[in-house]
């Protein structure tokens, strides 16, 4: 495995690590300060790996269709893990969860029905966009979550109104993104 492959490899293994850690601190085993701590460091190292993988196969020239494939799966099961708990916490709205989840899913439906003929297809711009926007709601829901588990602390009015609406952004740009990865569907599957 190259560098990015173990970076992108990693995300896969830690974000079950994060649903734990979650679920463990909304049930009162873990205290508050270590259980978030935990989940920003979590959180924070999924992206910056996410960033970094893509990066260190671009600078080593090891860009492979298995990593274009590998990537974005990583980047998915990452993401749908912590908009799940973000939804069990009501921070995220569910339906909002599942067009995301139906997005994510068709789109690795292509991308399978494509790599049958030898074919892969790699990030569009549009979910690149996309992809930002859902780690800034991932981020202000984790800043809601610790807003919530310290009262004192002033803000979280305003963190839920921010989340809302990158989530509301999110779900645009997830139609918008999952419409041009069908123009270039049909575009790949014509060649």
């Amino acid at each position: 495995m190259t560098t990015a492959d173990k970076l992108t490899a990693s995300r896969i293994i830690l974000a079950p690590v994060f649903f734990a850690t979650f679920l463990a601190y909304r049930s009162g085993y873990v205290p508050p300060i270590p259980a978030l701590v935990a989940l920003w460091l979590l959180f924070v190292y999924m992206e910056v790996s996410d960033l970094l993988d893509g990066l260190a196969a671009r600078s080593s020239s090891t860009v492979s269709d298995f990593g274009k494939l590998f990537d974005p799966f990583a980047d998915v099961l990452a993401r749908l893990t912590y908009f799940l708990c973000f939804a069990i916490d009501g921070i995220m709205p569910v339906w909002i969860l599942l067009l995301v989840l139906y997005r994510e899913y068709s789109i690795m439906f292509l991308r399978m029905l494509l790599t049958r003929r030898g074919i892969a297809m790699g990030a569009r711009p549009g979910g690149k966009a996309k992809a930002v926007v859902y780690m800034s709601a991932g981020l202000l829901s984790l800043a809601v979550v610790t807003f919530r588990a310290f009262p004192a602390l002033p803000g979280l009015g305003m963190a839920e109104m921010l989340t809302m609406v990158a989530y509301m952004l999110a779900a645009v740009l997830s139609v918008a993104s999952f419409i041009d990865y069908i123009v270039q569907y049909r575009k790949l599957s014509a060649s």
